[in-house]
């Protein structure tokens, strides 16, 4: 998003008083009394703040201005350090734009950007890779989401223990009022980019989120929707790139005069789903080097890869062993089929066990039940090893005797082995980078 996009960046002094004198007359105002632009480069400099929120909005001249007042005042009285409200209109065709000049002009912590093309990615995208803040945010103006959850919100990425943060409805803990229609399509999309994208974070569409400003510095390039899909790529690149995303539960009362188009807004949700699942596929996004520079590599108590390869081979010299010596147990009463499913099967989670302690150095109960499932289907791309071996063995040599059967299944447990150990070094165990240090800086100063 280039400066060009941006028609007008307004900024005046004015009084800090939480209400406006005289009030916005909106029925005064139309769409042919806007003030003339002012130059971006005209702006006058104001101090750095810690945090930017930015509320976009599109022919809002009915909740505007009381939705900032609003704002401005809780965060007047509950934010302990400089702060910032963009309100960033995107090709509003009513009074809204020369609402938010007013509001500029009576607030010193308020500043309006005027695009002339609509979506709501566009208007966050452009302000937030032009904002000097520490920390850029952006809330929906119906305010659905209760402001005290802003502080929680906030408080990691100052912190510096997280780099992205966001509002949930569908966490523990959040109390949501909404028509059933809205649950049920909320929940079913969240679930969708569970199982296409295997996300974590719980609820990708609440309008209330934040992140550090190196982050976004980093993220948006490769954001391509301008939409309402904006918050679903960013969270999926964030998570993807190794990024720690906090999730903030909330208190939130569905707007029922939403002009949000929630059939549309779905259909192109999806077709987002699908184009990003293919830019990730592809590798057009560079994840790997969007964490290398963000996150802050901790001490390595992961083994060298030759120490890996070692452990591994041990492990798995044990594992074999105990294989076939289960499998000649259970060989007397089951068939061979059986009798493989079975000792692979329990082999399979002691393997799992001791790779994640010994040899990829992974320790404690934090996605242990993950591990073992994503090992368990390692072990299946196994089994259909050493069970094709033992259908191929059977089909081509039916009398082969006892011995000529484990030799087959010792050689396809070998190979199944190799593809055990790349399967866990690359995806079960692929190297997981702690919290970031603390980023944000001289914050005293700024309070």
């Amino acid at each position: 998003m280039g400066p060009s996009e941006v028609e007008t960046l307004r900024k005046l002094p004015g009084p800090s008083r939480l209400s406006l004198r005289p009030p916005v007359d909106t029925d005064r105002m139309n769409a042919t009394t806007l003030p003339a632009p002012i130059d971006e480069h005209t702006a006058v400099a104001t101090a750095r703040p810690v945090l930017d929120v930015v509320v976009p909005v599109y022919n809002e001249q009915r909740d505007l201005a009381e939705s900032v007042e609003r704002l401005h005042a809780y965060l007047s009285r509950a934010f302990p350090y400089r702060f910032r409200i963009t309100i960033a209109d995107n090709a509003s065709t009513d009074a809204t734009p020369a609402i938010a000049a007013q509001l500029a002009e009576h607030f010193d912590e308020v500043t309006s950007v005027r695009l002339e093309q609509k979506g709501r990615g566009r208007a966050l995208s452009t302000v937030w890779a032009a904002s000097d803040a520490e920390v850029v945010a952006y809330m929906d103006v119906d305010l659905s989401t209760d402001l005290d959850a802003l502080l929680p919100l906030v408080a990691p990425l100052i912190s510096g223990h997280s780099h992205v943060a966001i509002g949930s409805r569908l966490a523990r803990g959040s109390h949501v009022v909404r028509g059933p229609k809205r649950e049920v399509i909320s929940r079913c999309y969240n679930l969708i980019l569970r199982g296409t994208l295997a996300v974590h974070f719980s609820d990708a569409q609440c309008g209330f989120k934040a992140m550090r400003s190196d982050v976004a510095a980093e993220l948006l390039p490769y954001i391509q929707d301008t939409g309402w899909f904006f918050d679903t790529e960013l969270l999926v690149l964030a998570e993807r790139s190794g990024l720690r995303v906090h999730e903030v539960p909330v208190d939130w009362v569905d707007d029922p005069n939403s002009s949000v188009d929630i059939v549309a807004t779905a259909t192109a949700d999806l077709r987002g789903v699908a184009r990003l699942t293919r830019d990730l596929v592809s590798g057009r996004i560079p994840t790997a080097d969007i964490r290398r520079r963000l996150v802050a590599e901790p001490h390595e108590t992961r083994p060298s890869f030759g120490g890996q390869v070692g452990r591994f081979a041990a492990i798995g010299v044990i594992s074999t062993i105990a294989y076939v010596l289960l499998y000649m147990l259970l060989r007397s009463g089951l068939s061979a089929q059986g009798a493989n499913f079975v000792a692979l099967s329990v082999t399979a989670v002691g393997n799992t066990a001791a790779n994640r302690r010994y040899t990829f150095g992974v320790k404690g109960p934090r996605d242990r039940w993950r591990h073992h499932v994503q090992g368990l289907v390692v072990f299946a791309v196994g089994l259909a090893l050493t069970s094709g071996s033992l259908f191929a063995l059977h089909r081509f040599a039916p009398d082969a005797p006892r011995g000529v059967e484990l030799a087959v299944l010792v050689t396809a447990n070998v190979a199944a082995t190799v593809v055990r150990f790349l399967g866990l070094r690359v995806w079960v165990f692929a190297h997981r980078r702690s919290a970031p240090s603390p980023t944000v800086s001289t914050l005293g100063a700024l309070r």
